[in-house]
């Protein structure tokens, strides 16, 4: 008999995530999970874990040992279904340079397989200020505009999960407060649970729900990023998150 009563799974749950490159260690028994509607940030310096954390979620490189879960789907046992409800961005992840900003939408609205896709195409293009660009080849577009681009694909297909790393780290603060306000939206009115990595500490602040300190792959803490510098004595998440890096030399990626 189903159990009515039971509470969703959350958008994406980790569960004793490890990822060895012979003895080096990159991922450490990594466990959590994020909520629908959830901002979480994923912290930590150069090398902690957090880049193969997020390919290993993406299917990119297969976990040495743990689960992952996505809306209750093992990604181990079922990677389509997993993956259908999740999209990603990041500033190294480019979009093919051959084709303009309206074909890229296009392409990968395909492969999701979105319904009404002229109408979704025109409504992001026009959400993300891509209407002047609509007609220009990806690989012409400025950092910034290549950025707001990524953001589009990843919302794409209305997902349910949403791995974001260093979204903004090409946008002046306008468009970057701009793009924060349109993730915000995204987990509050679509409960669409994100999992975002940045080292913009005034900028994790201002989005995240809870966050996460990688650290040579181990969560070293986590909490609600406005209370956690009181209560480990630093004034502010920078001044926390340099003393946690500075503690933690020679991290693996």
């Amino acid at each position: 008999m189903v159990d009515r009563t039971a509470a969703p799974a959350p958008a994406l749950s980790l569960e004793h995530l490890c990822k060895t490159y012979g003895r080096i260690v990159a991922v450490d028994d990594v466990s959590f999970a994020v909520g629908h509607g959830e901002i979480v940030g994923l912290l930590g310096p150069n090398g902690a874990g957090k880049t193969t954390t997020i390919s290993m979620i993406l299917g990119v490189l297969e976990p040495t040992s743990g689960r992952i879960a996505i809306e209750g789907v093992d990604l181990a046992r079922d990677r389509a279904k997993a993956l259908a409800g999740a999209n990603f961005a990041a500033v190294y992840a480019t979009l093919p340079g051959n084709l303009t900003v309206a074909q890229n939408l296009r392409f990968f609205g395909l492969i999701y397989a979105v319904t009404q896709l002229r109408q979704r195409v025109d409504s992001l293009i026009e959400q993300f200020d891509l209407t002047a660009l609509r007609d220009t080849r990806a690989g012409l577009l400025s950092s910034g505009e290549q950025t707001r681009l990524a953001l589009a694909k990843a919302v794409l297909n209305d997902p349910r999960l949403l791995l974001l790393d260093e979204p903004t780290a090409s946008l002046d603060p306008s468009a970057a407060d701009v793009v924060r306000g349109q993730i915000r939206r995204l987990a509050n009115q679509r409960g669409c649970g994100i999992l975002w990595t940045s080292h913009n500490m005034h900028e994790v602040e201002t989005v995240c729900d809870r966050v996460l300190f990688l650290a040579r792959g181990k969560v070293l803490l986590q909490g609600d990023p406005k209370l956690l510098p009181r209560e480990h004595g630093a004034d502010s998440l920078e001044e926390l998150f340099i003393r946690l890096a500075r503690a933690t030399p020679g991290a693996a990626r």
